[in-house]
This record gives structure tokens, C-alpha cells and sequence, in this order.
């Protein structure tokens, strides 16, 4: 199949995608591929998992030109790649390569105008070791590594692999090659790994490492989550500064980590507080599923079919098979144009999303 050419962008147009809410997108979270070497509780279930088709997931090229048209025409000056597990994606540097190239247009209202986008990763790091330089050599800026325990039997439990010892080495190498910060993601689910918050804590404030813990999300594939299982921000926060004593850091604004700093200066620590304390107002992200649907939020019940649209649509001004660019920008235009405002957690409106983690892109 061809690929549609660049339409040019008028030379009065500036890059910027805002929603009914005032809310300007700046980040693109990408899925590469719904598929994952590990089985966690939160995320999937441990078998009977049905991958999508390969030929449903999209292509490097179209992933690259979704992305182009993000950057060039909408200013966006951060792309996250996420999974399933996107390590187990064939040839990853290869499309990192390709999205690093991309540059914010210098007309564009961002710290990063002129300059190449903020790329970043998410993995759960049991194959980092094998692929960080790589990775680091392809243009990737920074890395967050998934990791709910310290405890090798829990890990086990947590994950369905016994594979701790491959993640705790794929962080040390991450450091190793240059990347810098190294963040941890961790999800804190009550009676499940609530008694290692702080032990979490010391692990990052050793190796220099900012730990990012994240409040357990209705997201599980197997619809368990209930409201008691949500260990809160301010209740991580109070069992660090029991030993660790903080002082929180200047207000997040569109990040989705509130920050705290250590008084010992030892480090930072954040909280991701989805449930408690959702940062929806200020939200400036949107995603791309691997099978090529655009979601205006995580807990989106709607999505819109980039895909239909990349392989089909209407034909090109050239006759090529495919929409054009103005076709796709029109799409995410409309998309972005009904983001709500709020996802409603804990309310009687909370409509659960039809899709589990990994099938979003986390």
C-alpha cells in the first residue's frame, strides 16, 4: 500500500489541538502492541488472552505518520510508547529512530519548539538489559520501568514470571547506558503490595531512582477492582514521610505525578492519583491503540478509527489508496473536540471502559 504524501500546512495555521475544555494536547501515548511476555493481575488475565491479529496491529509507517501529524500540525512535543509490552515489538529501535527524527514546529506554543520531540518508553523491563543500548543509540530519551514489588515470591504471584531479577538488572543497565532519570512505575493495590511503599521508597532513593507510585485504576482485565482496594495518595505519602520526611514540589500542571522531594536531599517521589485526586483538568494526552484506534482518555468508552482511515477512506489528491493527511487531522480534530471532562471514578456515572490495560496502552 502507498503512502498518502505530505499535505503542507497553511502558513497561517498554528499547531495546536484544544479541546471544549480549553485543554491544549501536547502528548501522545502510543501502543505498539497489545501483546506481553507477563500476565500481571491489574492488567490481564493469566491465560485465554486473545491477541489481536498482526495484521490489525499498525505498522511502523503508520504509526510514524499519525505521529507526524501530531507534531507538524498540533504541537505535540511528547510521544510515550507503551504496550502490551513494547519490547516484544520486532526491530523497536527502528521505529524510535523514526519518531526521534520528528521535530516541534517552531511556531508552536511549547518549551520545546524548533527542537525534537521528548521520546519515552514504558516497559516492564524484563528484556531492558538486552535492548537499552539499543534503544538509547535509536534516539529514545527516557525510560520508566514497571515494578510492583521487591519480593521475588510476590513478583512471581503478581506477574505469573519469575522475572524479577531480569528487571532489577535491566534498570541497572539503563542507568548504565545513559538514561537519565530511570523512573519507577509502581501500582499499590491493598492487602496485595501495600506493605512495600516504603521499601519501594528506599529503593529508589539508593539507586537514584524517582519511584512513582500509582493508585490502582478499574482497569483489571478481570473487572475485580473495587473502590477498598485503592490505596491513596495521601496515604503513600504519609507512610514515606514517617521515615523519609518531604516537602512537596511545585504543582504538576499537566503531568499526571504529583512530586515530593526529600528533605535529606536523597531524591524525589511521586504519586500518580488517578482515583483520589484526578488531575482530568488539567490533561493534555491522547492515545493510539495498536490496532490504530484514537482515545481521548484512558477510560475513554469511545474511540475513533485512525486505521479505517490510514488503509482506506478516500483516496489521496495523487489517487494513492488511503486518506489524506487533512483527512486524519479533520478525525483527531473531531475526537479531541468531544473529550469529556472527567472520567468519574467512584461516581455512579463511571461507565467502565470495554478494553483492559493492555489492550489501551498503559
Amino acid at each position: 500500500m502507498s503512502q498518502s504524501p505530505q499535505q503542507p500546512r497553511s502558513a497561517a495555521a498554528k499547531p495546536e489541538l484544544i479541546d471544549s475544555f480549553g485543554r491544549t494536547v501536547r502528548d501522545l501515548r502510543i501502543s505498539v502492541t497489545d501483546r506481553c511476555n507477563f500476565r500481571c493481575t491489574y492488567c490481564m488475565p493469566e491465560e485465554g488472552m486473545q491477541w489481536l491479529p498482526r495484521t490489525d496491529v499498525l505498522t511502523y509507517e503508520e504509526i510514524v505518520r499519525v505521529a507526524r501529524i501530531c507534531v507538524e500540525r498540533f504541537g505535540v512535543d511528547g510521544i510515550r510508547l507503551t504496550g502490551g509490552e513494547p519490547t516484544v515489538r520486532a526491530h523497536l529501535p527502528v521505529l524510535i529512530e523514526k519518531l526521534a527524527a520528528l521535530t516541534v514546529p517552531a511556531d508552536a506554543d511549547s518549551p520545546r519548539a524548533g527542537r525534537p520531540i521528548d521520546l519515552a518508553l514504558t516497559t516492564n523491563g524484563a528484556t531492558l538489559a538486552l535492548v537499552a543500548h539499543d534503544l538509547k543509540r535509536a534516539g529514545l530519551a527516557r525510560i520508566n520501568v514497571s515494578l510492583d514489588t521487591l519480593d521475588r515470591e510476590k513478583f512471581q504471584r503478581m506477574t505469573k514470571r519469575d522475572e524479577l531479577d531480569s528487571v532489577l538488572e535491566g534498570i541497572a543497565v539503563a542507568q548504565e547506558v545513559g538514561f537519565a532519570p530511570v523512573k519507577v512505575n509502581a501500582v499499590v493495590q491493598r492487602g496485595v503490595n501495600d506493605d512495600e511503599i516504603l521499601a519501594l521508597a528506599t529503593f529508589g532513593r539508593d539507586n537514584n531512582i524517582e519511584v512513582r507510585f500509582i493508585e490502582f485504576m478499574p482497569l483489571d482485565a478481570q473487572g475485580g477492582w473495587l473502590n477498598d482496594s485503592v490505596v491513596g495518595q495521601d496515604e503513600i505519602v504519609s507512610t514515606i514521610h514517617h521515615t523519609y520526611p518531604l516537602e512537596q514540589l511545585p504543582s504538576r500542571g499537566a503531568a499526571p505525578a504529583d512530586r515530593w522531594r526529600y528533605l535529606d536531599g536523597r531524591g524525589t517521589v511521586g504519586v500518580i492519583p488517578t482515583v483520589t485526586k484526578p488531575f482530568c483538568g488539567d490533561c493534555d494526552r491522547v492515545r493510539l491503540t495498536a490496532d490504530g484506534q484514537f482515545r481521548t482518555c484512558l477510560f475513554a468508552t469511545d474511540e475513533f478509527d485512525v486505521r479505517a482511515l490510514l488503509r482506506g477512506g478516500d483516496r489521496d489528491d495523487a489517487g494513492s489508496e488511503g486518506a489524506t493527511d487533512d483527512a486524519i487531522e479533520a478525525l483527531l480534530r473531531r475526537a479531541v473536540g468531544e473529550k469529556w471532562a472527567g472520567h468519574n471514578i467512584g461516581q455512579v456515572s463511571f461507565v467502565r471502559p470495554r478494553r483492559s490495560m493492555s489492550q489501551i496502552g498503559g
